[in-house]
């Protein structure tokens, strides 16, 4: 995935990158080779090529080498006259999306998404220090927001600011700019209803456990669930939110009597996956800056199916 140059204070002798953009209006499919003469008329072949080879162009954000990788119509092209574009790898964190703004990534299960006051201590790897790290590489100033977390044995899709008004935005508008969350989750047992909905009131006990309280207390919850696929006396289901409350898919989930496989804290914690068996499946979302629609989904782990 490429990263764009900061906003913020230029260095001495820092270059700000050169990008030239340019959209595929046409109605076919084009090779890269073919769509980049046509945004440079008059670059040499040899120029093009080496531009190619050294990462200095990326197909909606994703970096690529290959002359004959397709642009299709809707894909914008990106040149980077002034240095190549980063390209991101890490086997914890995947990025399936960048621009001037935001990121969206795809989170592995056991990294926590910022720190807590333990990892802190312990100077802990986390979805955010990578990150952070990715986007100083390119330029010191640079900067990443995190605007919302998944729990640590949470896999699957977060969306990370990178400018103040893409954080802003995003934090003062969430309920209104996120369209869609969508979970699937490996169940102990099998649901009895296809599908339905679970409110309550979630509360939190002085160790950090959340509960449906009974008295009243605490902040309304409502998760609706539909069921997939039921099996070997699981269930996997998916779950979407009406609101946004802490540990809320996995409190509803036991409140279902059919808790997460793996769930230490609200199940028994056992299961053959070694982990706990929720993934964000779907992010939709107005995008903070042009209010486009933005909409994303990461494959169901191959595991869940297997046990069910």
């Amino acid at each position: 995935m490429m990263k764009s140059n900061s906003k913020a204070y230029k260095p001495s002798g820092w270059q700000p990158n050169r990008v030239l953009r340019r959209e595929n209006k046409g109605d076919s499919e084009v090779g890269l080779m073919e769509f980049a003469f046509s945004m440079l008329p008059d670059a040499k072949r040899n120029d093009v090529k080496k531009w190619l080879k050294y990462n200095h162009f990326a197909i909606n954000g994703k970096v690529t080498s290959a002359f004959d990788t397709p642009v299709a119509p809707g894909d914008v092209v990106e040149i980077n006259f002034t240095r190549p574009f980063a390209v991101f790898s890490h086997p914890r964190i995947r990025i399936v999306y960048e621009d001037d703004d935001i990121i969206v990534v795809d989170k592995g299960y056991g990294l926590l998404s910022v720190s807590t006051d333990t990892s802190r201590k312990s100077d802990v790897e986390t979805a955010y220090s990578i990150l952070r790290d990715y986007v100083k590489s390119e330029h010191p100033a640079n900067k990443i927001f995190i605007v919302h977390r998944l729990d640590r044995d949470t896999s699957g899709l977060m969306i990370f600011a990178k400018s103040m008004e893409a954080k802003e935005n995003l934090q003062h508008n969430w309920n209104n700019m996120v369209l869609e969350r969508k979970y699937v989750a490996l169940l102990d047992g099998e649901l009895e209803h296809d599908s339905g909905t679970v409110r309550s009131n979630l509360a939190e006990t002085s160790t950090h456990e959340v509960y449906s309280s009974e008295d009243g207390n605490g902040k309304l919850a409502v998760t609706r669930y539909k069921v997939r696929r039921r099996g070997k006396g699981r269930t996997l289901a998916e779950f979407s939110l009406d609101t946004g409350r802490k540990n809320q898919i996995r409190v509803h989930a036991k409140d279902l009597g059919c808790p997460i496989v793996g769930d230490k804290r609200y199940g028994n914690g056992a299961g053959p996956l070694h982990r706990l068996a929720l993934h964000a499946e779907t992010l939709r979302f107005a995008h903070p800056i042009t209010k486009k629609d933005m909409n994303f989904t990461s494959p169901v782990p191959s595991q869940f199916l297997k046990y069910v």
